[in-house]
C-alpha cells in the first residue's frame, strides 16, 4: 500500500507498506488512530496517545476555512487513502502522493506567543 510517511523532523516519504495492522501500529509507535482532515477520501493515522505518551511534535492541522491551526499530530505518522465504498484502506493515488509531499514537506515547531500556538516551518536537512 502506498502511503506517505511522516517522521517528526524529517521531511516526508513515500513508502510501500504492508496492508496489516500490526505494521501500521509499528509505523506510528502503538494504537493507531484516524484523523479526516483533508478535502479528498485520504486520511492521516497516527498514533492514539502521542500526545499523553510526550511525542514529539510533528506536524500541525490548519482549518480549511480560516487557515487557524486546529490540531497538532505528535509523533510519526502516515498518510493513506480510505475509499468511502470500503471498510478498509487503499494506498494513495500518484496525485494524493504529490498533494501531501508538498503540503508537508517541511518539519513545523512550535511556539506559544500570546496565549497563541505558532507554527515554524523548518528547512530539512
Amino acid at each position: 500500500m502506498k502511503v506517505v510517511y511522516i517522521e517528526a523532523g524529517k521531511k516526508p516519504e513515500v513508502r510501500n507498506i504492508e496492508h496489516s495492522l500490526k505494521e501500521m501500529q509499528k509505523l506510528v509507535g502503538g494504537y493507531i488512530e484516524i484523523i479526516h482532515p483533508f478535502n479528498d477520501t485520504a486520511v492521516i493515522v497516527c498514533n492514539e496517545e502521542g500526545k499523553i505518551n510526550g511525542l514529539p511534535l510533528n506536524r500541525g492541522l490548519l482549518h480549511p476555512e480560516t487557515g487557524e491551526l486546529y490540531e497538532i499530530i505528535a509523533g510519526n505518522f502516515f498518510i493513506c487513502d480510505a475509499p468511502p465504498d470500503s471498510d478498509d484502506f487503499a494506498g494513495l493515488s500518484d496525485k494524493q502522493v504529490d498533494t501531501y509531499m508538498e503540503q508537508f514537506e517541511y518539519s513545523e515547531s512550535f511556539i506559544m506567543e500570546d496565549g497563541k500556538i505558532l507554527t515554524i516551518k523548518c528547512i530539512n536537512i
